[in-house]
């Protein structure tokens, strides 16, 4: 920049501009600058002097005399104009500057861009209580807001290094309106904004914009570093934001797009179907604020589509799908060529008709769909930050279209393009996991044709990446890993059991986000073929000869399940003899956790579920840092872990345990013995299940003294098929002794059938019976191996039992009809009967005992087994209401449920269905003669609860028909 004193001149070079917003929905031709000197708005040159403002293009040259006002100002336009710009175009940066401090300046490039700090400067010069305070601060947050510039390659580069392993980077530019912007996340940015919040009270005209901008800058927070906690705090702020602006609101289209855009990025992340539908609700309402002609009526119609899309994959409505691709057509006819969202429209439409056709196989829908996808790609630039997505996009449709033509110029082509966009992307961008899914399908659709191991291996492994891509919700994770597993299991692939492992691993921590008993067990089960996981994992280890991992994969499989009710509930008296402080903390938090998940689970009201949600969630993350803290400890680096066979083998110590899997693959046993190695008993595939109900039906409308000749016959199957086996190895390789306790752990089609009850129903030469298995054994029952581990270790803290019986009869019946309740011992037992036996009375009486009879109605529910429940005075006890309560001293329950073993009892008999009273009297009353007849010191014992209901049945022949005896079953202790 030379001059001198007498003629001084400033030769302006124009390099670039930084941090550009062109807040128009058109795209510029072109980026040009206007200098504008002085009052009279003309400048000199040192060629001639102009009468008007010059424009110059980047990279043009100015120079300017000394002649020219000492003031000017240099302002950055947009010009949608092939040539030179028409008019003044439109304004998107200015810097007011001086003769001298261009001067000063030296000639160094100029950063056009001062104006956060300028905004910086002005909010020092208003510090609080100016009046001008707040004027400042919100406009500084504005600059944070809106200062990146959609500059797609540099921006990868500059923001990928400075985001920390294992975080999240959702989005780096914009989401479904493809705005030229992203929202600054920052801490400074998000405190500044809490900071404006607090400046608008409730009333303040700002108060619905400051509450909306903080809660975009929270959803970008979560999209960038994962933290839920941001999530629904943004949420939570969207709905304030929302309910200040009613309908007739200017601004109310736009709170109810932002607001959903949240509840649709929860759903993605944990998968809660009211988020979703929620979430379509707002688009739908915000639809129709934007009539046909209104300038933003695409995004609307696009975020709409999408959310129906995502629905579609979910409940799988034709109608869902249909409407979307009708609404992203009328979107696609709103974004003609040169429209900046013209490209994201294509792709949404390529991917619904794509979608549609995987449901309806129109061809049509598929070459469309490929046509769409390669215009989309001709019109991206090379370094376009969203090229990736349109590249697996249509090497997912070629794909589909290989596996129909078999051409395999279509899956070499997907292979590549897959390829081009994981090259396109950092170890740990989000969209990574879309890219390996897209290669495992490619891989897989070619090995289906060409049977080259070496595809197989490729889609395994790819597989392998997308189930462990540490930046993807768990939803999606799970259903990949549920993918893996049936293309290892159906080529008989190797990596079989690595996937039910990391499946396992994947669903335990994705229920763990689940505050609530049911809805820990809904998402376990909301997966295809999720509920027969742990049974199909333990056959494949017992087909590759691994007993022990068979047993450890089906407990932790099954214990996903149930045991999370108890989880909070582990004793801790080797850690309390250890560290006492630590012990009591965990004990603590453990409580707090339990009584929220409790009290969430009552909430209807969305904002204040969410809320509920968030706090859930902080007392987790303290609970489990506690936990952590405990697995520091030497004596206790297992503590909640999934245990070992060693850990689980200490529930065979009074007695073996026999699993029963029923896979679809397999059918066997497992015996776990009191010590060494399990035994594998291999069982034919049965389903007995459909004639089991079927006979009891009819048993049940049967005189008593007629014969159950179908149940005779179905036991004698059990006998033959499944049980003999089993005692063949207790007897002849175990060498148990008779009358010893066996516990029978059945699962998946076992469970309907009464194992228990197995009979050869055979005649000895000598006349005498073939002895049952009742005859061999005492039975019980257990639903897992941890559960019976548990149930021993709460029985070394005893209390001195009380015992109260609980009689109602049908609703509002007023006396209780079973006066033949206990004939027992009643010196320690009260009663609670007719009108005051409620749900109230009769869980507060499952708090102040140790012993409860239940001689209630009940109903089962196989489907939702924490609504089995028990029919009371005023309304119905459930199964999940024991659950939920704290009965540290419960130790013995005689229940008419069959799901009873997760009530927090150590030792229930329960039924396994509906009983006839007047008949099964026999039974109960001969149970508690047992049960009371020799006590030790006078104490009764819960573990003597299986003999004293074997002892019962046999007596009991002749006056209880079959199907009235096989009814009841002994679990736990």
């Amino acid at each position: 920049m030379p001059g001198n004193s007498e003629t001084r001149y400033i030769r302006l070079e124009i390099i670039n501009g930084n941090y550009l917003r062109v807040p128009s929905e058109r795209i510029p031709a072109g980026i040009y600058v206007s200098i504008n000197v002085d009052s009279r708005r003309c400048w000199k040159s040192a060629i001639k002097v102009l009468s008007s403002d010059r424009s110059v293009v980047w990279g043009d040259i100015v120079t300017l005399s000394s002649h020219a006002s000492p003031a000017l100002s240099v302002e950055i336009r947009a010009s949608y104009e092939t040539n030179r710009m028409l008019g003044n175009g439109e304004l998107i940066g200015t810097l007011q500057t001086s003769w001298d401090e261009l001067l000063d300046h030296g000639d160094e490039p100029f950063n056009i861009d001062t104006t956060t700090s300028l905004f910086r400067d002005a909010l020092a010069l208003r510090p609080q209580y100016h009046p001008d305070h707040p004027l400042s601060l919100y406009n500084l947050t504005e600059a944070l807001t809106w200062r990146h510039n959609k500059k797609p390659a540099q921006l990868y580069h500059e923001l990928l290094p400075l985001c920390p392993e294992g975080t999240y980077l959702r989005s780096i530019v914009a989401g479904p309106n493809d705005i030229d912007y992203v929202i600054d996340a920052s801490d400074e940015g998000i405190h500044l904004r809490r900071v404006v919040l607090e400046l608008c009270p409730l009333g303040h005209t700002l108060r619905p914009e400051t509450l909306d901008k903080l809660s975009q800058a929270l959803r970008s927070c979560f999209e960038q570093h994962g933290n839920i906690d941001d999530l629904d705090t943004s949420i939570q702020l969207g709905r304030e934001a929302l309910s200040l602006c009613p309908e007739g609101h200017s601004d109310r289209g736009d709170y109810l797009n932002n607001l959903a855009h949240s509840l649709d990025s929860r759903f993605d992340h944990q998968g809660k179907p009211n988020d979703l539908d929620e979430a379509i609700s707002l688009y739908e309402e915000a639809l129709r604020l934007r009539p046909v002609g209104h300038k933003f009526r695409y995004t609307s119609l696009d975020n709409l589509g999408g959310a129906l899309v995502t629905r579609f994959y979910e409940r799988g409505d034709i109608g869902d799908i249909t409407r979307a691709v009708s609404l992203y057509r009328e979107a696609l006819t709103l974004c003609p060529p040169g429209h900046p969202t013209r490209d994201t429209t294509l792709n949404n439409l390529a991917l619904a008709l794509e979608t549609r056709y995987d449901k309806l196989p129109v061809r049509e829908d598929l070459n469309e769909a490929i046509d769409l996808y390669r215009e989309s790609l001709r019109s991206q630039r090379l370094d376009d930050p969203e090229r990736h997505m349109s590249l697996l996009n249509l090497s997912s449709v070629l794909c589909s279209r290989f596996a129909h033509t078999h051409k395999n110029e279509d899956v070499e082509e997907a292979i590549t393009l897959c390829q081009e966009s994981v090259a396109a992307m950092s170890p740990l961008h989000p969209d990574r996991y879309f890219s390996y899914i897209r290669l495992q399908e490619a891989y897989l659709s070619r090995y289906r044709i060409l049977h080259d191991p070496a595809d197989l291996s490729l889609a395994i492994e790819n597989s392998r990446l997308a189930s462990g891509h540490p930046t993807q919700g768990f939803p999606n994770r799970i259903q990949t890993t549920l993918n893996w597993v049936d293309a290892a299991e159906g080529h008989q692939h190797d990596s079989a059991l690595e996937a039910y492992q990391m499946c396992f691993e994947l669903f335990n921590s994705y229920v763990m986000t689940r505050s609530s008993i049911i809805s820990r067990r809904e998402a376990a089960t909301a997966f295809r073929g999720a509920q027969s996981l742990p049974v199909d994992a333990a056959s494949c280890a017992i087909r590759r000869d691994n007993l022990r991992q068979a047993v450890e994969l089906m407990e932790q499989g099954r214990g996903q399940q149930w045991s999370l009710a108890s989880r909070f509930k582990t004793p801790v008296e080797d850690l309390e003899s250890v560290n006492p402080t630590l012990a009591h903390k965990y004990l603590e938090l453990s409580k707090r956790v339990s009584n929220a998940a409790q009290s969430s689970a009552t909430i209807t009201d969305r904002a204040a579920a969410d809320r509920a949600a968030t706090k859930y969630r902080g007392l987790t993350k303290q609970w489990e840092t506690v936990v952590a803290e405990i697995r520091g400890l030497q004596a206790f680096l297992r503590f909640l872990l999934p245990p070992s066979y060693e850990d689980l083998q200490a529930a065979a110590r009074q007695g073996p345990v026999i699993i029963l899997i029923a896979s679809q693959y397999s059918c066997s046993a497992i015996i776990v013995p009191t010590s060494g190695d399990p035994h594998h008993v291999p069982l034919p595939s049965v389903n007995l299940k459909d004639r089991f109900a079927r006979a009891i039906r009819q048993a049940s409308r049967m005189n008593p003294r007629e014969s159950r000749t179908d149940l005779i016959v179905l036991s004698r199957i059990i006998w033959d098929v499944i049980m003999l086996p089993i005692v063949n190895v207790l007897e002849h390789v175990l060498k148990l002794k008779r009358h010893s306790r066996i516990w029978l752990c059945p699962t998946a089609a076992f469970t309907s059938i009464p194992l228990h009850a197995a009979n050869p129903f055979q005649t000895k030469a000598d006349r005498s019976k073939e002895p049952c298995l009742e005859d061999l054994y005492i039975c019980s029952y257990t639903p897992t191996l941890s559960a019976l581990v548990r149930s021993r270790q709460l029985m070394k803290k005893r209390v001195p039992p009380s015992f109260v019986t609980i009689g109602q009869g049908q609703p509002g019946a007023g006396k209780g009809k079973h006066s033949w309740l206990l004939t027992a011992n009643s010196s320690f037992r009260t009663t609670i009967s007719g009108d005051a036996a409620t749900r109230a009375s009769a869980l507060k009486a499952l708090q102040q005992n140790t012993w409860v009879h239940l001689a209630c109605h009940g109903k089962q529910d196989r489907t939702q087994p924490y609504n089995s429940h028990f029919v009371m005075r005023d309304e119905h006890l459930t199964l999940l209401d024991i659950m939920e309560r704290d009965i540290p001293h419960a130790e013995f329950a005689f229940l008419s449920a069959c799901h009873t073993a997760f009530s927090g009892f150590k030792s229930v008999v329960g039924t396994l269905w509906e009983v006839d009273d007047f008949v099964a009297k026999h039974v109960v009353e001969a149970f508690y003669k047992y049960m009371f007849r020799d006590l030790e010191n006078g104490i009764v014992d819960c573990t003597k609860a299986a003999w004293a209901l074997n002892c019962a049945t046999h007596v009991v022949k002749t006056k209880v028909p079959l199907e009235q005896r096989m009814v009841f079953v002994h679990i736990g202790v």
